[in-house]
């Protein structure tokens, strides 16, 4: 699978480090959004392979961004925070997102392992 990638936070000092990061193990981020509105514009140009969705975006609810873009984009979906998924599993579960990645282990490698892997949110 291609992993053209975008990244959807509200904080800009977590998306430049996470650019970089994808960026140095080989993923390119096609863009980045701070707000829903925006994920789903840049989404439409850009037409990314993944999209990485914190799950607190400010005033926002990622489940619900994760929502509108199920709807509007072909793209795999995938939450992140610096929450457990213990605290949100069963949203996760019910989130047309492919599954869920803590922001503290967010990596090319466990990207790929998370696409890869048949269950929806466990990467092994």
């Amino acid at each position: 699978m291609s992993m053209r990638c975008l990244l959807v936070d509200d904080s800009i000092r977590f998306l430049e480090a996470a650019r970089s990061l994808l960026e140095r193990d080989g993923i390119p981020v096609v863009g980045v959004a701070l707000s829903g509105a925006e994920a789903l514009v840049r989404a439409a140009e850009l037409t990314p392979d993944v999209v990485l969705v914190d799950l607190d975006l400010g005033g926002e609810s990622g489940f619900d961004v994760a929502v509108e873009l199920a709807r509007s984009v072909s793209a795999v979906i995938i939450l992140i925070s610096t929450h457990a998924l213990e605290d949100f599993e069963e949203l996760v579960d019910g989130s047309p997102a492919r599954g869920f990645l803590p922001k503290s282990a967010l990596s090319a490698r466990a990207i790929t392992e998370l696409l890869g892997n048949d269950g929806r949110n466990r990467p092994t």
